[in-house]
């Protein structure tokens, strides 16, 4: 999935709040009354344009909710309310920005900021760190088996020797987190977090959750509507994870990635006079692997191969983002150069860390766990189809080694669950299209928009496309859901002027 943007400040003036913790599962119960006091928010969540204002307040959860009398730990939540009248008003819409890992703090007023007028005049946007993240009970894992090294070993394993130093990694970082996280590793999971939503949701006073998710935040908005599906309002899911599990998610991903690259090689060739990288695909192919073999062999400030590859991982899910991938190809060829690739994929603060550490943490809690022998046989394949793909997005490789094995997999979805609006792009890399059309067989009566001829993660109010972005907004405004599956025309690959 792809990274937050990195956050700047701690936490310095939210607001307490206690809640009497809801029982464990039962739909029909009355949610117990809960005073809510907004107050300042922190630096890390910027201001929305006056008139309006954004205010954060702190819920105090269980660390467990199968031990409500336990030790408990606090949320952070955000909220803009809505801009319209009271007659327009439809209540609270939750969002999530993806990750796991990612900090939902400032999503409300980043997010909110994109969404239609129609939309914004009717929803209160509520946005939330998950448990583990940001500025919710943050967890930590260290060095994560050497993780956060500059430059690192290559991530990319080539060979016997290399294959068993990658497994060594993989048992180092799980160590690491099991040290850091200690008691509180089997409670950071999307299971936790789903009833945390609907601790949130009665805070707020509301007898529905609202909600809309993009990348894993459909994956979470999919376990809430399996745990709690009388009480799902209208759920938008943008760029689908699907019901795998988060192996064989990562799989599945790494080979759409391979793809999206040879799109990529294929796109700088067509733009030769531009970039000066190749006039065809072997060549512009080549040019990339002269970058990378010479950040191996020799890396440049610490910036070595791990660093290329979350670089390139982060720029092959956006089409927007390309142009700069191939000036900083361009540029480290002329003059040795990787300017063009720090700015966005900075790996050594602390948000970073916790990111990194949340999202295996969850990814190891919510379900199987491959074996090593299957990490490597998985590797060797997608190597048979390219002996250099990038395999940053292969987090769940982590869980081989995981102290705290889950005993089943995270439910999603529920035939009792009112239907959802699934959105997807065609040619996503990072969520391929086959998820939404997976999940949507486990909610019932739910329709998927889908941007034909797009090759970008992230759709609804992030592409700028009407089609998409009128269809979802009558969903959430006035509950009309298309008769029948929706296709929307894509922009298509990028121009360069």
């Amino acid at each position: 999935m792809i990274p937050p943007a990195r956050r700047t400040a701690h936490l310095c003036a939210l607001a307490a709040l206690v809640i009497t913790p809801l029982p464990a599962v039962p739909a029909r119960a009355a949610a117990p009354p809960a005073t809510l006091r907004f107050g300042a928010c922190p630096d890390s969540v910027p201001a929305p344009p006056a008139p309006e204002r954004v205010e954060c307040a702190r819920l105090s959860v269980p660390l467990d909710w199968d031990r409500p009398r336990g030790q408990h730990i606090d949320l952070a939540l955000s909220r803009v309310r809505a801009s319209g009248t009271p007659a327009e008003r439809r209540g609270v819409l939750l969002v999530n920005p993806g990750g796991p890992g990612g900090s939902g703090l400032p999503y409300a007023v980043t997010k909110r900021a994109k969404l239609p007028a129609s939309v914004r005049r009717s929803y209160d946007v509520i946005g939330f760190d998950p448990r583990g993240v940001g500025q919710s009970a943050p967890v930590d894992c260290g060095d994560m088996g050497g993780l956060f090294a500059a430059p690192g070993t290559d991530p990319v394993p080539a060979g016997p020797a290399a294959e068993r130093t990658y497994l060594t990694s993989l048992r180092s970082m799980a160590d690491d987190c099991a040290a850091g996280a200690k008691d509180v590793l089997p409670n950071i999971s999307t299971e936790q977090t789903v009833r945390d939503m609907d601790a949130i949701r009665a805070a707020l006073g509301e007898r529905k959750t609202n909600y809309l998710g993009v990348s894993y935040g459909t994956y979470l908005g999919a376990a809430y509507a399996a745990r709690f599906p009388q009480r799902t309002g209208r759920m938008v899911l943008d760029s689908v994870v699907g019901p795998r599990d988060w192996y064989d998610f990562d799989v599945v991903q790494s080979r759409a990635l391979l793809r999206q690259r040879d799109r990529f090689f294929a796109w700088l060739a067509d733009h030769h006079d531009h970039f000066r990288l190749g006039g065809d695909t072997h060549r512009t192919r080549r040019a990339y692997l002269r970058v990378r073999e010479g950040l191996a062999a020799h890396p440049v400030n610490g910036f070595g191969p791990g660093g290329f590859d979350r670089a390139v991982y982060r720029a092959l899910g956006r089409t927007e983002r390309w142009a700069g991938l191939a000036d900083g190809l361009r540029a480290y060829l002329d003059d040795g150069v990787v300017d063009g690739f720090l700015p966005e994929t900075a790996f050594d603060g602390p948000d970073s860390r916790n990111y990194e550490a949340a999202n295996r943490i969850v990814k190891c809690a919510d379900g199987p766990a491959p074996a090593p022998r299957r990490i490597i046989a998985d590797i060797r394949r997608t190597r048979s189809l390219d002996p250099q793909p990038v395999l940053t997005g292969m987090e769940a490789s982590t869980c081989a080694y995981w102290q705290h094995r889950p005993a089943h997999r995270t439910p999603l979805g529920s035939p009792d669950a009112p239907s959802a609006l699934l959105v997807a792009s065609a040619h996503d890399p990072v969520t391929p299209i086959e998820g939404a059309r997976q999940l949507q067989r486990l909610l019932p009566g739910s329709r998927l928009v889908a941007l034909d001829n797009d090759f970008s993660h992230g759709v609804f109010a992030s592409r700028g496309n009407a089609c998409v972005d009128d269809a979802a907004a009558a969903y959430l405004v006035d509950g009309r859901a298309p008769e029948a599956d929706v296709r929307c025309e894509g922009p298509g690959l990028p121009t360069v002027s």
